[in-house]
């Protein structure tokens, strides 16, 4: 990847892929449907949580099926425009920029979500195959245990493993759906997806972590 700071005619784009990246994945959702909808503040039910699972506990199932999709969007839509207009490189600092505006957004004073969606999406759009399989390992999860927050930190720990898989792999052409820069990028937010689940984890252990579709 070349080097932003060395040489100013990447410094530009550099800096637009993850400030935008970062502006877009900092609209929260969750929160602007829920109020929309006449259901009040969705941090102030639940789990606190700005993303579709605390919104499912509003009782509104579309709403929260809307959340998850406009949440995992805003990941997707920024790596596959810095794809399109720039490069790989800086798709992966776009989506990156989208999953710490989600965590820590602006207008919300940096108090987000949990990124799980996010996640989701940038995954999809950075090396779909690898985000299938993490969306798949969610929903397996997710299913059979009825635990969001379990599902969501087996998927994001197997994560830079499906990537790294596709490293081994040459697929249509020679395009790779694997390199260090993505295996990085799904590395970091896994990391920062456990950090921001330490406090359900912590119930988890201790058999109290609320099941799917518990208001």
């Amino acid at each position: 990847m070349p080097d932003p700071i060395g040489d100013l005619s990447y410094t530009w784009p550099f800096l637009a892929a993850a400030v935008i990246g970062y502006l877009i994945g900092s609209i929260p959702f969750g929160l602007v449907l829920t109020r929309l909808a006449g259901l009040g503040d969705v941090r102030k039910i639940g789990s606190g949580n700005i993303g579709a699972t605390n919104v499912l506990r509003t009782g509104n199932k579309m709403l929260a099926l809307a959340t998850l999709i406009l949440d995992g969007g805003k990941g997707a839509i920024v790596v596959l425009l810095a794809n399109h207009f720039l490069t790989q490189d800086y798709a992966v600092l776009a989506g990156g920029g989208a999953f710490l505006g989600h965590l820590f957004p602006l207008w919300l004073k940096f108090k987000g979500g949990k990124g799980v969606a996010t996640f989701i999406g940038v995954m999809l759009a950075i090396s779909w195959p690898a985000g299938i399989a993490v969306a798949l390992t969610w929903l397996l999860v997710a299913i059979t245990l009825r635990m969001s927050s379990l599902a969501a930190l087996i998927a994001a720990a197997l994560s830079p493993l499906y990537v790294y898989g596709l490293m081994q792999t040459v697929l249509l052409d020679e395009i790779y759906f694997g390199d260090p820069q993505r295996i990085e990028l799904s590395a970091f937010m896994a990391i920062l997806i456990f950090i921001r689940h330490h406090e359900n984890i912590g119930r988890i252990l201790k058999g109290t972590e609320p099941r799917i579709g518990k208001k």
